[in-house]
């Protein structure tokens, strides 16, 4: 094609909330090629000055429906560090579980349903009911399963209830930790293995495009770093949670409600990508065999298989559950009321893994318990820097050989296969080319 090209992708669908591609090149020459967030912002963090500690989570977990667990979860760190609260083994267990399943829930909902009618260029999961059946059927039943461990967990899938800071209000039964292992082993475990051959077959389908850039997420000597962890980035090594403000530098930028963030460069990306550069060395046998089936490597560059990590993390998140599950079950179940006296009063941070990546939350206490001051880091606004980077490398790649039909389905890709999650909302795709 020709080196004119304007792109306007509005509110690109299979993404939460309102997000439009913009593109731009004249005579070969790229003079704008973005991801612009419309969304007005929605200040989370001034609704929690004034608020007790009690009621942090359950304001913080209404950011995101998705990841309203790992918004708690990263609540609850804060808060108990900040207020001296100290928890259980039993508690961290449970909650590392709560951490698997809400992982396995949000990888398989993106793989399956938002990234995979991608790899078969249609329009959404819809067409792949009938083409595909088992496929939805896996996936219907994995996401299921995931559900359902919240539910036995914390009370509800959505906006937990039974975990709060200091531990559990409710704690499961015995029997209920059996059926759990019972569920991912002989049915989540088997639907996995499914999708990873059914992503294998469509491994041709993954564009071949390469940006190195820096990965940063958590990183552990314990374990595959998810509930908890040191900051560790590709290019500098790891720091303590407590500097997180200097490994994401916010600022903002004309185009976006939402900040973007660098650290040793300007940009980086978070998220399952992130997460494997920089931890595949703790992955289980199984969750590596699948990667090695499924061609991801480490220092993988190409953001398009970020849709592939989260397949080899999601195996390893079943696996590690059903052995947790066996340790709670071996030590048994021990009432324990949540320890809620706080020992000090000050400020506290807390970091998480969720699945579209690292995200902080930052509060300090009056002697009341009550917030005064409040900072959320989103991941989705930590990968926007990235995508644009993205976006400018790869649309002068492609201009001399795609019609513009490929290169706005390749960057619509692009964006779906960091997973952003902008707001809580999905709108209708409209794709205009000005001449």
């Amino acid at each position: 094609m020709s080196g004119d090209l304007n792109i306007n992708v509005h509110h690109l669908t299979r993404v939460e909330g309102h997000g439009n591609i913009v593109v731009n090149m004249r005579k070969g020459v790229l003079e704008k090629a973005r991801l612009e967030i419309v969304e007005a912002p929605r200040y989370f963090e001034a609704m929690l000055k004034g608020r007790s500690f009690h009621e942090a989570a359950i304001i913080t977990s209404r950011i995101c429906g998705i990841c309203s667990l790992g918004h708690q979860m990263t609540s609850f760190k804060a808060t108990e560090q900040a207020l001296g609260l100290e928890v259980s083994e039993q508690t961290l267990l449970l909650r590392k579980l709560l951490v698997h399943g809400a992982t396995l829930q949000s990888n398989v909902l993106h793989a399956l349903f938002l990234a995979a009618p991608d790899f078969l260029k249609v329009g959404s999961v819809f067409p792949l009911v009938a083409s595909h059946p088992e496929v939805v059927k896996a996936a219907l039943r994995m996401k299921r399963m995931a559900n359902v461990m919240a539910e036995v967990l914390s009370g509800r899938a959505v906006h937990p209830i039974s975990c709060v800071p200091g531990g559990f209000t409710a704690l499961p039964t015995t029997a209920q930790l059996a059926e759990l292992k019972r569920g991912l082993a002989e049915q989540m475990l088997p639907d996995l293995a499914f999708a990873a051959e059914v992503l294998q077959t469509l491994a041709g389908e993954i564009p071949d495009f390469s940006r190195p850039t820096e990965y940063i997420s958590l990183r552990s000597d314990d374990d595959y770093a998810l509930y908890d962890g040191d900051i560790c980035s590709s290019d500098s090594g790891r720091v303590a949670v407590s500097e997180y403000r200097r490994m994401t530098n916010e600022f903002v930028v004309e185009h976006s409600s939402s900040k973007h963030c660098k650290a040793n460069r300007d940009s980086y990306m978070v998220g399952a990508l992130a997460r494997w550069n920089n931890n595949h060395d703790r992955l289980c046998g199984e969750a590596l065999e699948v990667a090695a089936k499924l061609g991801l490597e480490p220092g993988c560059a190409n953001p398009y298989m970020n849709t592939i990590a989260q397949v080899v993390e999601a195996v390893h998140c079943a696996v590690d559950s059903i052995a947790i599950l066996e340790e709670l079950m071996r030590r048994g179940i021990k009432p324990e009321p949540p320890n809620q006296e706080p020992t000090r009063y000050g400020t506290g941070v807390g970091a998480t893994e969720v699945p579209r990546g690292i995200l902080y939350h930052e509060y300090t206490y009056d002697r009341q318990g009550r917030i005064v001051k409040a900072n959320c880091i989103i991941p989705t606004g930590q990968n926007l820097g990235n995508i644009d980077n993205d976006m400018r490398k790869l649309v002068p790649e492609v201009v001399p050989t795609r019609s513009e039909k490929e290169i706005a389905h390749l960057l619509e890709m692009l964006v779906r296969a960091y997973d952003p999650c902008i707001s809580c909302s999905v709108h209708m795709l409209d794709v205009e080319f000005i001449r």
